[in-house]
């Protein structure tokens, strides 16, 4: 079980709740949030037994090896402002992971964060009445995955070759996204949309295909619009705006 002492006390005013094991720790802050609890609140657990990443895909949750929480926010923003939250999410992820353990991260849009190509966290973030809930996984110390994520996931136990601490991570990732949330509500979304352009190595110029219904996009990826969503330009030149959808390489 996760060690909190140390977190608590850096952060001495925002509730944590730590569970041991539960279906998903974004139902579980949204139930808070529900109940009225105070923005900043964290809801995280040990393990999810149907952890959730983006278009409904299963997030994996290893029991007691990755970090598993979801924040409960309620920014003062533009409706319009949700890409940008989630690419400022997005950032305070890998630069969490940057500070606890060293190691170099890229950043997939809309928020993958990756070691090389491998994926080792990710962030999901919905709406839940005036409040968002920003879901954060991250693979700590997991040693191995299943077979059919084996080759696009990492951890930052196998990048590191050593066990990284969940604790010091989780700590500094709520420092970081205290920072993040606030440049994106005083300087609003254009400072954390370039941030992200610069951190992020498919922003620009990326060979990438991108797997939406019902057609199948192909080229080179061309920046962000003002709102955060990515530009691809394809061999035909036409210039397509990706408002969801998985990005991947190109093969």
């Amino acid at each position: 079980m996760i060690d909190l002492a140390d977190v608590r006390t850096r952060f001495p005013e925002r509730r944590v709740v730590w569970s041991e094991r539960c279906e998903t720790t974004m139902a579980g802050a949204a139930g808070l949030a529900r109940a009225g609890c105070p923005s900043g609140t964290v809801f995280g657990a040990e393990e999810q037994t149907a952890g959730r990443g983006r278009h409904g895909r299963q997030w994996h949750s290893q029991p007691g090896a990755g970090l598993y929480v979801s924040i409960v926010l309620q920014p003062e923003l533009p409706g319009q402002s949700l890409p940008a939250v989630s690419l400022a999410l997005g950032l305070s992820a890998a630069e969490a992971i940057a500070h606890t353990t060293g190691l170099a991260c890229d950043l997939r849009w809309p928020n993958d964060v990756l070691i090389g190509e491998r994926k080792c966290a990710g962030v999901l973030v919905e709406a839940e009445g005036s409040f968002l809930i920003a879901g954060i996984g991250i693979n700590v110390n997991q040693t191995a995955f299943p077979a059919e994520i084996a080759g696009l996931a990492t951890s930052l136990r196998i990048a590191s070759d050593r066990a990284q601490p969940r604790e010091e991570l989780l700590a500094q990732m709520l420092e970081s996204v205290d920072r993040h949330m606030d440049l994106l509500i005083e300087r609003g979304r254009d400072s954390v949309i370039e941030a992200f352009a610069r951190a992020s190595t498919y922003a620009y110029g990326k060979r990438v295909v991108v797997e939406q219904i019902p057609e199948r996009i192909e080229g080179i990826t061309d920046g962000l619009d003002p709102s955060g969503f990515l530009w691809v330009r394809q061999a035909n030149g036409r210039r397509t705006l990706i408002l969801a959808g998985g990005v991947r390489p190109a093969a």
